[in-house]
């Protein structure tokens, strides 16, 4: 048998064995490193993160992340248990912190942990904005969307890896083998991956937002002060990570409702704007 031939069937072998289940959408996700590996290091880093950044502590602002973050977590529970994943998040150590940073940015580590900068509040502006923030963050968490792009980014280097074997006869064809796969690997596949995650996460964030008693269109009006403050100087949307604020505003437009419609399962009749 080839020497190509057996990195293909590899490859299916490992994609076959390695998936999980992504408990909002029941589809099938990439996993080739587990989260018994991820969390413990996601948490280390967490911490050592805390240890070289001002952290701020016992201020309004810190207890409403606190506060809105238990609010999320706990409608994360309450949907992951009525859709039958009791015990989901038994490994996941939920942590919110608010760090002294001028950056407009928040994010979420596997496993649960959160920080928002301070440079993010004066866009959130109040806990329905802190709310938006925080239901596409953990979202992120929930779908470990952190689990698949390891997977991915370790299926592109496999990728790198049988393209070089496959051409190491014709030293020309692997050097534009070498100069072509890069871009059209990022371009291509990685940067559509990453925003098809955003967009999850907008979408997901929005159920978690108004099981936990706030109104998911204010997630829209995030957004457009998201824009605002960007002021024209994001790149063009296939380029980026991220879907265009445009983009992330109709889509929570179309979404909110449904939003609302999952909420009033779990008996949430009113949203907090």
């Amino acid at each position: 048998m080839k020497f190509k031939t057996i990195i293909s069937l590899v490859v299916v072998a490992v994609f076959a064995v390695a998936c999980a289940t992504n408990p909002f959408t029941g589809k099938k996700t990439l996993a080739l490193v587990p989260n018994s590996q991820i969390f413990p290091m996601a948490f280390q880093q967490y911490d050592q993160f805390l240890q070289e950044n001002k952290v701020v502590r016992g201020t309004a602002d810190a207890r409403m992340i606190t506060n809105v973050g238990q609010k999320i977590a706990a409608a994360s529970e309450r949907y992951l248990n009525a859709n039958g994943y009791t015990g989901y998040l038994t490994n996941y150590k939920w942590e919110y912190n608010l760090v002294e940073d001028p950056a407009v940015n928040a994010w979420c580590m596997p496993g649960g942990k959160i920080v928002f900068y301070t440079g993010i509040l004066p866009i959130t502006q109040g806990e329905a904005g802190v709310a938006a923030v925080m239901g596409h963050e953990v979202a992120h968490a929930l779908a470990n969307h952190g689990q698949q792009r390891m997977s991915a980014a370790q299926y592109q280097a496999l990728g790198a890896v049988a393209g070089n074997l496959a051409l190491s006869n014709d030293p020309k064809k692997q050097q534009i083998f070498n100069q072509s796969y890069g871009l059209a690997s990022s371009v291509g596949v990685m940067l559509p991956f990453s925003r098809s995650h955003e967009s999850e996460a907008d979408k997901i964030g929005l159920t978690l937002m108004a099981i936990a008693g706030y109104d998911p269109i204010e997630a829209a009006d995030l957004w457009r002060r998201m824009q605002a403050n960007a002021g024209g100087n994001a790149p063009p949307e296939f380029l980026s990570t991220h879907p265009s604020s445009s983009t992330r505003i109709n889509n929570i437009t179309s979404w909110a409702a449904g939003a609302k419609a999952e909420a009033r399962k779990f008996g949430v009749t009113s949203f907090k704007k």
